[in-house]
């Protein structure tokens, strides 16, 4: 997962440009703002797949949506349900459309391959080292993830358009 920007970061922000490597988890492509978790979400009982908002009322981000965005969250907490809610929420157009971990989650991968193979809907799910998840986690603006079987890539703060 080499980082192939000269720097990725200065302070606290993400230079724009950067490019990120990745594991692939399920491969997929999305281009999105960020959403970055401060704590781990459950999708089960955590957040409402119809409505598309985080409903765990002890989460830092009770309330905010997920919908087409690229999340990213150190790792996922919960239920095996999660894969399932998780997918519901990706057929009704309410969940994100990439995800980004710093710790591989198979529950997570799970629902993002059932919404691939029921609803032709793909998601990439990707792993990133401590250095590209900060970045990812900072990043200030459109993020574009392009995740094959041998290996993601993923572009900080892209230029609209």
């Amino acid at each position: 997962m080499a980082d192939k920007s000269a720097s990725i970061q200065t302070g606290s922000r993400t230079v724009p440009g950067s490019v990120l490597t990745g594991d692939v988890l399920v491969p997929g492509n999305a281009c999105a703002e960020t959403i970055a978790l401060d704590k781990p979400l459950s999708f089960w009982g955590g957040y409402d797949s119809t409505a598309g908002r985080i409903v765990d009322r002890t989460h830092p981000q009770f309330g905010q949506s997920l919908a087409g965005k690229i999340m990213v969250m150190e790792q996922a907490k919960g239920s095996s349900s999660s894969s399932s809610v998780l997918a519901e929420a990706i057929r009704n157009g309410t969940g994100p459309v990439g995800i980004v971990l710093r710790e591989r989650d198979l529950i997570v991968s799970i629902g993002a391959i059932v919404a691939v193979e029921l609803y032709g809907i793909d998601v990439p799910v990707v792993c990133v080292d401590e250095a590209g998840f900060e970045a990812m986690a900072t990043a200030s603006g459109p993020v574009r993830i392009e995740a094959a079987e041998d290996g993601a890539t993923l572009y900080l703060d892209i230029a609209p358009g």
